[in-house]
């Protein structure tokens, strides 16, 4: 066996890091969210009536609490969002090329300068969870649009990632799995070392945490850490286990959270761990679905809670986070539907982060 090559970035571009950008938490306050209108039918075979809905649903609740941008995909889906969107305050729509809704992973991871006065993104490369879903090329060049509409200092990294694979705690500790970022069908060329460097390099972070063991039947990520794994703060993470022992998920989610037990943040220490019970398993078509509460997005003010249909986990979820967030509003979403397309509303979403404004100097 060869070894593997060495991961490198263009000859006229530094690092995020070199340039003093650094990825910031979920829950550090937001300028905007950005989504992607749905228009794939072939993401939700027979079930995609509903779900134009259930993202105008989503779109009101963060518009009541800060910008929403919207990628209106190809002619048809662009029309549907102005009509549903049009009378929303606080949400553009942007006439931009699409194939599907998931831009937490082709989107741009965003990046804040040292300082907070500057935008940044990193645009990794995108090949559709390992080409499983051709074609993807518009999606694979949204991130360079979005940086463009923003003007944001855009990174390149030769990295295949996606966004949902990623979880930070904005202090140095990044989640993430082998599973994913280390799969033949996305860097078979490069070693786990290379790809943590590259995400030191990329993001500023200082530790690169290996969670491994967990996957959700139905899954078709590799296993996206943003179903699996969630920083709530610094030091203090949900994960997911299974509503019952015989469940097809309860060991490799028990392994997990045992390997959870020993990891340890940026700062050396031990993290605090709360379990988040999934629903039971449920089918569509005679396919299992990858129902897990860990794909709440965090917006101002406000949680978005994925819910599924089973009243006793649902109220579970929802008054753990509650409890673990106090600062923020609740805000439960039915996403039974959504999730035949194998996501939730932390797949649909991605954060850009507030900047202050620029000193001038008098």
């Amino acid at each position: 066996m060869s070894e593997p090559t060495t991961l490198s970035l263009p000859d006229d571009r530094v690092t995020a890091s070199q340039a003093g950008f650094r990825w910031v938490a979920e829950w550090e306050p937001h300028e905007a969210t950005w989504i992607s209108w749905p228009h794939n039918l072939k993401t939700w075979p027979n079930r995609f009536e509903k779900i134009p809905q259930t993202f105008e649903r989503l779109v009101g609740a963060i518009a009541e609490v800060e910008q929403v941008h919207v990628l209106g995909g190809p002619p048809e889906s662009l029309a549907v969002a102005n009509d549903l969107l049009s009378g929303m305050p606080n949400v553009t729509v942007h006439p931009t090329k699409t194939n599907d809704c998931w831009i937490r992973d082709f989107g741009p991871t965003f990046l804040l300068s040292n300082d907070g006065i500057q935008l940044g993104a990193v645009d990794w490369t995108f090949n559709a969870w390992g080409g499983k879903y051709p074609p993807f090329d518009d999606d694979a060049d949204n991130a360079r649009r979005i940086c463009s509409i923003l003007d944001a200092k855009r990174f390149v990294s030769p990295l295949t990632c996606e966004g949902g694979g990623l979880e930070t705690d904005g202090k140095g500790t990044l989640l993430t799995t082998s599973s994913c970022l280390l799969s033949l069908s996305r860097n078979a060329d490069y070693s786990r070392q290379q790809v943590e460097a590259e995400l030191m390099r990329q993001l500023s972070v200082e530790r690169v945490l290996w969670i491994d063991g967990g996957l959700l039947a139905g899954d078709d990520t590799d296993g996206h850490i943003d179903q699996l794994v969630r920083f709530i703060r610094p030091g203090l993470v949900v994960a997911a286990l299974s509503f019952s022992s015989d469940d097809s998920n309860a060991a490799p989610l028990e392994l997990q959270f045992q390997n959870l037990r020993a990891a340890r943040d940026a700062s050396d220490r031990l993290l605090e761990i709360i379990p988040l019970r999934t629903p039971p398993p449920r089918y569509i078509q005679g396919q299992r679905v990858p129902e897990s509460y860990c794909n709440f997005y965090i917006a101002n003010e406000i949680v978005i809670v994925p819910t599924f249909g089973f009243r006793e986990t649902d109220e579970a979820a929802i008054r753990t986070l509650g409890e673990l967030m106090p600062d923020r509003r609740m805000v439960p979403i039915d996403a039974s539907d959504l999730v035949w397309g194998r996501g939730a509303f932390h797949c649909v979403t991605q954060q850009q982060p507030r900047t202050r404004p620029e000193q001038i100097a008098s």
